[in-house]
């Protein structure tokens, strides 16, 4: 054991970066590193200061997903393996609930869990040497929870070729499928990552936890619901001081002062 943090932070100007960090294990997602990431992003939901979130890896690798070391450590006992679960969909849940926006910085691979991770932000950027796979397969052991957040992603077939063959994918099939976002060469994978943070992060805060709440909430309900639902938001983000601002900085042409209010 060691004091070396599971998960590191950094701010930069509204734009917070949590590393992931276990790079002798590429990252893989034990549950000391789940209960870190978890509490991590928990102490950021009322956090003020941050607009967007970036989510990152150590070492050669993003995340391998579930720590199969550990699993086995542990003689595979039920009420270990309930609980490594439950933390899991815990930590995707709160990727998806929190009032920020996240994005995935993805380089080396990114498998089972880990794919799991780049499918629950909200958008990811890959380096042109990254890998994704659903390769549990492979082991006895079908990807069944990255499932739920890899087909909320991709296409059925793609989902389910990724899903049967185990296979790794690269990063332009990644983009392809709608995994990622964007796919640029390692060298500017940081750069790349931060200018689209810091792009985001100059929008109005209440404005992005409004879209971003009722994106997810609209894409689980019927067509005619979703639009009754998002009729609502609308009318309801209209009252915000926010949106007045950015209106009347739009008409009379000069640029907003957001309060986040």
């Amino acid at each position: 054991m060691t004091d070396t943090p599971l998960v590191l932070r950094e701010d930069d100007d509204g734009v917070t970066t949590l590393t992931l960090n276990r790079p002798q294990a590429r990252n893989a997602l034990s549950l000391g590193m789940l209960n870190a990431l978890g509490d991590a992003l928990t102490a950021l939901v009322a956090d003020e200061t941050v607009r967007v979130v970036v989510l990152a890896g150590t070492g050669p690798a993003f995340c391998a997903g579930h720590d199969l070391k550990e699993l086995r450590a542990a003689g595979y006992d039920r009420r270990y393996t309930e609980s490594l679960f439950a933390r899991c969909a815990e930590v995707m849940l709160s990727i998806v609930h929190l009032p920020k926006p996240v994005i995935a910085r993805v380089h080396g691979i990114a498998t089972a869990a880990g794919c799991q991770l780049v499918a629950s932000t909200d958008l990811a950027i890959a380096a042109e040497e990254a890998r994704f796979a659903t390769p549990g397969v492979n082991i006895g052991l079908f990807c069944s929870t990255p499932m739920v957040a890899l087909s909320r992603n991709v296409a059925p077939k793609q989902a389910m070729q990724m899903l049967l063959t185990g296979d790794l994918i690269d990063a332009a099939t990644a983009l392809r499928f709608g995994l990622v976002n964007e796919v640029v060469p390692a060298a500017e994978l940081v750069v790349r990552t931060a200018a689209l943070a810091h792009q985001i992060a100059a929008k109005s805060s209440l404005t992005l936890a409004i879209g971003k709440n009722a994106f997810y909430r609209q894409a689980e309900l019927p067509l005619d619901a979703a639009y009754a639902y998002t009729r609502d938001v609308m009318v309801q983000n209209l009252e915000a001081v926010d949106a007045r601002e950015g209106i009347d900085a739009f008409i009379d042409k000069r640029a907003p002062a957001w309060c986040g209010r």
